[in-house]
């Protein structure tokens, strides 16, 4: 009688399952929808009525390319989006939750892609060498786009994706794949993996948006100029070492040494920076993006900023300067270069919106601050900001480094000092340069703890890299003329450019 009915629950659940794949079949068999952002839960359903069917293995592995190919055109289509300059910190709810959606589907795809399918005896598939290297591909590529996700959105990375991405990379390196292009991808199994390891590295929050995407195009073109080294190469300056069995990508072995006795992989970004440096000074030099195969942002000012950050962050990554000091108090900002200007030289009757925060530490040069309450739109990486703090009363200017926000209601962003007071002027252009021959700036004076040049504030792309004779006009109580020269670029972002100055001796 317990046969029977054993038989009879088998008859049962495996025509459940035909019932299922008929259900998802259907499905993708229709056209899609005109809103692509509704196949997402759809999508995630159908993977999950695939994992609990009772099917062969041919049927699962047909079903889920078939899933896997929708998803990602639904990821092509939703992801550009997400790359815009004008996404804003913090991310709306729904954004937000577009973005959950779609992270969870990319990693309920790389589950599934290396799961062993169900025999039709109940037990798990041969081992782990039937995996082909195209399965391998799509599973560090799934994973890899949902890191880059979490970039474009300034938020942390899911719990366990960065061992996730290690574990099927190490699968893939034992079966002597990782060099290896499967037909239909778009490159190796390696390259997928180091782009997305290669981004951590770049510090990802101190990006935009866009920025972000651009370092992800660029990676794509050059994450094989990576070499693997070994651990007597862990003092050279572009080194890095990852350790599989850590939740994390990569460390830089100038910031953090590598625990003894620990099995990591170190590699060096050395050849990668000396391209870096080749490809900048090539663009410095009259060549276009597409001449060098860059992608066009690599031609706009904010591109060659990310080009010299680069090769900082992979070529030569250095220790904090100074330690931090846990903090908890009260201070209020003023975003943007245009209300700065006002700001200093109208001072508190000029009326300009501020929005509050809390120091949650600092140190000599900068400041970690976490939203309390006021206005962010508009708020961005690489935008100039004032601070004054409850208890003072003059106004330092910062420099936003990073931005991280976990949900809607959470944002922190990176400051760095750049001066204690500023002087706002006009920088005199010809007259073709712009309609009213003149362009709003800041002068940031000397710090003597920091720098020893006076700085200057412009918006971004409003001057050639390197100006040369400055002429600025100071209006307080009196005109000042000031005749200057521009000695070196210290800053360029899509935001701002920042110039170290000095008196044009031969205006003297």
């Amino acid at each position: 009688m317990t046969d029977s009915l054993l038989d009879s629950d088998g008859i049962d659940s495996t025509a459940f399952s035909q019932k299922g794949l008929h259900a998802i079949s259907s499905w993708l068999d229709a056209p899609p929808p005109i809103n692509t952002t509704d196949d997402l839960l759809p999508l995630l359903s159908h993977l999950a009525t695939l994992r609990a069917s009772r099917v062969t293995p041919e049927q699962r592995a047909s079903m889920l390319e078939r899933l896997y190919l929708r998803s990602i055109s639904v990821l092509t289509t939703l992801l550009p989006a997400l790359s815009s300059v004008a996404l804003p910190i913090p991310i709306t709810r729904k954004t937000r939750q577009l973005i959950r959606s779609l992270q969870d589907l990319l990693r309920t795809l790389a589950e599934d892609l290396l799961a062993a399918p169900n025999r039709d005896d109940g037990e798990q598939a041969p081992n782990q060498r039937q995996i082909s290297g195209l399965t391998l591909w799509r599973s560090l590529y799934a994973l890899a786009q949902h890191l880059l996700i979490s970039n474009l959105a300034a938020s942390p990375a899911g719990i366990g994706i960065w061992q996730q991405l290690h574990q099927t990379y190490d699968t893939a390196h034992r079966l002597d794949l990782v060099s290896h292009t499967p037909e239909g991808a778009s490159g190796t199994l390696q390259n997928i993996y180091f782009s997305a390891i290669l981004l951590a590295c770049a510090q990802p929050a101190s990006f935009t948006s866009r920025e972000v995407d651009f370092v992800a195009a660029y990676l794509e073109r050059f994450a094989d100029r990576i070499d693997s080294t070994p651990s007597t190469s862990s003092k050279a300056p572009a080194v890095f070492w990852i350790d599989p069995a850590r939740d994390a990508a990569a460390f830089a072995c100038s910031r953090k040494s590598a625990p003894p006795e620990t099995s990591v992989l170190y590699f060096s970004c050395a050849r990668l920076a000396a391209l870096l440096r080749e490809q900048l000074a090539a663009l410095e030099a009259g060549d276009t993006p597409r001449q060098i195969n860059l992608p066009d942002f690599a031609g706009t000012p904010a591109g060659r900023g990310v080009l010299r950050r680069l090769i900082t962050y992979w070529g030569e990554p250095g220790k904090r300067r100074f330690p931090r000091r846990r903090q908890n108090y009260r201070s209020v900002l003023c975003v943007g270069l245009d209300s700065l200007w006002r700001l200093f030289q109208e001072g508190d009757e000029a009326g300009i919106e501020t929005s509050s925060w809390m120091i949650t530490n600092e140190s000599p040069d900068g400041y970690a601050v976490m939203h309390v309450s006021g206005k962010t739109v508009g708020m961005s990486v690489g935008d100039v900001t004032a601070m004054r703090t409850e208890s003072g009363e003059n106004w330092q200017i910062c420099i936003v480094r990073w931005a991280l926000s976990e949900n809607q209601e959470h944002i922190e962003l990176g400051l760095q000092i750049l001066a204690t007071r500023a002087v706002p002027a006009f920088l005199a252009q010809p007259a073709e340069a712009s309609n009213s021959g003149h362009l709003s700036v800041l002068i940031l004076p000397e710090i003597q703890a920091l720098r020893a040049t006076e700085m200057l504030v412009v918006p971004s792309g409003a001057l050639d890299n390197q100006p040369g004779k400055l002429i600025l006009v100071v209006e307080k109580e009196n005109i000042e003329i000031r005749e200057m020269k521009s000695i070196h670029l210290d800053e360029q972002n899509s935001q701002i450019e920042v110039f170290s100055n000095e008196p044009d001796s031969l205006s003297v």
